[in-house]
């Protein structure tokens, strides 16, 4: 939970660089920004990253994505590469067109034998894929030029909160979720299951230093917003059209005092006495919201990007 006075959630959790990878073979997200040069930025509504496509198998074993959505949007995403389907006869009947010529599929004999590749509990829905990160981008490619919005995560080290970030993310047509590479979540089928289908359309941005990240999106010409329980003003009264990076802080502390200083200024999420805080995933989406209405709504290009569900995805 995140902890705030006025009304913000915080959660948190350390992990080691070595260990972000998850289920193994690399990230899953598609950006690195490791402090690269400006870069350009994408496309509007290109996936992030290229990764190897679908060429020749790439030698890591890559990592498992399950549920429907997951699957569905790695298998739409060209630039990755998927190595296997394993699926029930129903879930494959269930895939969109054209999908299923997208990767070699093996047909499964029940969900038993899904669920055996998978974590204990994963709710797979019948269908799994084993896929490849995509290839890793810079910051400055993530952030140049600077339009709409961007999320930074300061050690959100949760996955199915980190995932559902993403989701939120992509609903707003945010451009990039940056973490630093370590005490964040790694991208697992975890955070892929709760993210629906969203690593495919949002930058997996990953950097050292946040302070120096935030340093660098106000070089490029971002305006950066903390979002703080002790801030003297609303989110909603600081929030204004220019291009903005969204910072949120981990349970218990927050943001730490460098990153919240280097903001440009920081805001509260006002909510009722009775409740002490918001979930970080919520309080994130209340946050987009708030920047996207800021900013006249969300690009048309973003619109409608995400399934409605979010019970099963």
């Amino acid at each position: 939970m995140w902890r705030s006075a006025p009304g913000l959630s915080r959660e948190k959790g350390v992990m080691t660089k070595s260990s972000r990878n998850g289920q193994g073979g690399g990230r899953s997200g598609g950006f690195d920004g490791r402090q690269g040069g400006a870069g350009r930025g994408r496309p509007s509504g290109r996936p992030p990253g290229r990764g190897g496509g679908r060429g020749a198998a790439p030698p890591s074993a890559g990592l498992w994505f399950y549920g429907t959505h997951a699957v569905n949007a790695a298998l739409a995403n060209p630039a990755r590469y998927v190595h296997e389907v394993r699926a029930t006869r129903g879930a494959l009947e269930a895939l969109p067109p054209g999908l299923a010529a997208a990767a070699p599929v093996r047909i499964a004999v029940d969900g038993e034998e899904i669920a055996r590749l998978l974590p204990p509990g994963a709710v797979h829905q019948g269908i799994a894929a084993r896929v490849e990160p995509l290839e890793d981008v810079s910051l400055g490619e993530a952030l140049d030029p600077p339009t709409g919005l961007a999320i930074m995560l300061d050690q959100v080290s949760d996955p199915q909160n980190a995932g559902a970030i993403f989701r939120t993310a992509a609903a707003f047509g945010a451009r990039a979720v940056i973490q630093q590479d370590r005490n964040s979540a790694p991208v697992t089928g975890v955070v892929a299951k709760a993210a629906a289908g969203a690593l495919e359309l949002v930058a997996d941005v990953r950097v050292t230093n946040l302070s120096q990240a935030i340093r660098t999106a106000q070089d490029l010409g971002w305006r950066v917003v903390g979002l703080a329980g002790e801030a003297q003003d609303s989110l909603s009264a600081v929030l204004d059209a220019t291009p903005t990076l969204l910072v949120l802080g981990a349970e218990g502390r927050g943001l730490r005092e460098l990153v919240g200083r280097s903001c440009d200024t920081l805001g509260r999420i006002e909510i009722a006495a009775q409740m002490e805080s918001l979930n970080v995933s919520v309080a994130a989406g209340i946050a987009l919201a708030f920047a996207a209405q800021a900013q006249g709504g969300i690009a048309a290009g973003h619109r409608a990007a995400l399934p409605a569900s979010t019970s099963t995805s």
